[in-house]
């Protein structure tokens, strides 16, 4: 019998993997019980199956507490900012926690740990290049993206603890999550930001996006039959910005822009924009790290994910409609309340 500890429980991606695990084991014979470790609440009160252990993953004594016992770790915590001024904070959750996760699988028997990184730290480039999970580290794209740079070294982390001691680390790299259920807009702001026509030309890069709802269910294969040492891109569809607009529009009614400019032009023109939302009391969303994401290449191969851990995903066409009908929901929620 089994009992995993999912770190991360709440946020986007843990929600749906926690429920997508009470789904696959609902035969209590084979998954006893999901341990979730948060800092928060517990979304699933009325399970019995979830057992709640109250702490920080910065916290090497609550972490302990949590892996005794477990027969694998699905570790999702993290901290989603691009924000280069959280560069230090950043580092702390992605990388010691990553630590702490490990230590103390180690010191209970080196159960199984899957470590959630994100396809940003291989799958990036200024050209479109597709990569796979042969392709070197970005550091020369993400130089001045501290929340990429810190998966980077998470990674780095987490394969030493394989490499050197021996202990089943399984990497996993989603590509953008869309999908329902994003509470905080960690992963689906920039649909939001389009919905409300404040995206207002086209950049010159493109993504790939995969369904959250996928993911969970890549990320349980991932604790069942991937091979310890390695990582899986966990994406979709590479499509360029233009063309993602263009499905938006379509499930949406949105109209997208119409033009592109050059990096450079978009660059500063969002500063400009800053700066006049700033002298009017407003708030421009659009910093200069989420421009220059937008004209880079986030393009991967998904052959290794679909092959070892059976990766299937639904039409992009279905993941989007799925997402504006979410965000608009939570839009007349939020306007309900004021």
């Amino acid at each position: 019998m089994k009992k995993f500890l999912v770190t991360g429980a709440t946020g986007f991606l843990g929600t749906h993997l926690v429920d997508a695990l009470l789904r696959r084991f609902a035969d209590c014979s084979d998954l006893t019980s999901i341990r979730i470790l948060s800092r928060g609440g517990n979304p699933w009160n009325e399970n019995p199956r979830i057992e709640v252990f109250h702490g920080d993953i910065l916290n090497a004594g609550a972490v302990d507490r949590a892996v005794e016992s477990v027969s694998g770790i699905l570790h999702l915590a993290g901290f989603v900012t691009r924000d280069p001024a959280n560069g230090a904070d950043l580092y702390q959750t992605h990388v010691q926690g990553t630590r702490n996760i490990c230590e103390s699988a180690l010191a209970h028997g080196g159960p199984r740990v899957v470590v959630v990184s994100s396809s940003g730290t291989i799958a990036v480039s200024r050209q479109p290049k597709i990569h796979n999970e042969d392709s070197l580290y970005s550091n020369d794209v993400v130089a001045f993206w501290p929340y990429y740079l810190s998966k980077i070294y998470q990674e780095k982390l987490a394969l030493s603890y394989h490499a050197l001691k021996e202990l089943p680390v399984v990497i996993v790299n989603p590509s953008l999550l869309l999908g329902p259920r994003d509470e905080r807009f960690s992963s689906t702001g920039d649909v939001r930001l389009f919905l409300a026509g404040k995206v207002t030309n086209i950049p010159f890069g493109g993504l790939n996006f995969v369904d959250v709802r996928d993911a969970a269910e890549a990320l349980i294969q991932a604790m069942l039959a991937g091979l310890p040492g390695r990582r899986y891109l966990v994406g979709g569809y590479n499509m360029t910005l233009a063309e993602f607009f263009s499905m938006i529009q379509r499930v949406s009614g949105v109209r997208a822009p119409r033009f592109s400019i050059p990096e450079r032009w978009s660059r500063r023109g969002a500063r400009v924009l800053r700066a006049l939302y700033s002298w009017f009391g407003g708030h421009f969303p659009l910093d200069d790290t989420t421009v220059e994401m937008a004209y880079r290449f986030w393009y991967l191969d998904n052959s290794r994910a679909k092959a070892e851990l059976g990766l299937t995903t639904r039409p992009p066409e279905v993941t989007l409609r799925d997402t504006v009908e979410y965000l608009r929901r939570m839009n007349e929620t939020t306007d309900e309340h004021r």
